[in-house]
């Protein structure tokens, strides 16, 4: 099986922990940044790491980087840099491409140039963060979309000994549980005669709106 390959362009802390985590998961990665210090730094870590400058179409073309299945963007704090790199990519014809966006103007901007795919690091991890401060239920969230998230959250008095057909969760709140970790053990795709019990923790999909709705009024918090 031919292992995934990736190039990762921008090494600061949130391009760098990208090129570590695919690295360990078995990935090719070319790690890609103008900063000599940076590239000297990944040399040992990525499969290749390159000093270039992404806003030169004719370097990014000598580098192959069309042969990539997912070039990740995560240029630090120069927008405009981060803009025109990706407008290359997408010229190019590479298959995937995530940037990362300073601000909603610099995602509006992406997604407009054709990003198939914008993340907020700072503004997901705050998200979080507050999530699980805010609530004693609430212990991960992910972001699907701007309004659609996964949430788990740990079932508590209000919910336990009732099972999924008697929460009703779907119809009533328009979410769905995915799954149930008990445990160790981990319920996929649950069953509506499976009950709810105390410390369950719930894999929910849904619209935020809806999820939180749900967190408030079945949860009683």
């Amino acid at each position: 099986m031919m292992k995934k390959e990736f190039a990762v362009i921008g090494l600061g802390r949130f391009g760098g922990s990208i090129v570590r985590e695919l690295m360990s998961q078995g990935a090719q990665v070319m790690a890609i940044d103008n900063s000599s210090e940076r590239v000297d730094e990944f040399a040992a870590i990525a499969t290749q790491a390159v000093i270039a400058d992404s806003t030169d179409e004719s370097v990014l073309n000598s580098l192959g980087i069309r042969n990539f299945e997912h070039v990740i963007v995560a240029i630090g704090e120069d927008i405009q840099a981060s803009i025109l790199t990706t407008i290359i990519l997408k010229e190019i014809g590479v298959q995937q491409i995530t940037v990362k966006a300073q601000n909603d103007y610099h995602e509006k901007v992406l997604r407009k140039i054709g990003a198939d795919f914008v993340v907020h690091p700072e503004r997901d991890m705050g998200i979080r963060i507050a999530n699980n401060m805010l609530s004693n239920t609430v212990l991960d969230y992910l972001e699907l979309s701007d309004e659609h998230s996964i949430m788990e959250l740990k079932a508590n008095d209000a919910i336990a000994g009732y099972s999924i057909m008697d929460l009703d969760i779907r119809a009533k709140y328009g979410i769905n549980i995915v799954g149930i970790k008990r445990g160790s053990d981990i319920i996929v795709s649950p069953q509506a005669s499976d009950k709810i019990l105390l410390g369950d923790i719930m894999l929910l999909i849904g619209a935020d709106v809806d999820i939180n709705r749900f967190v408030k009024k079945a949860m009683k918090e």
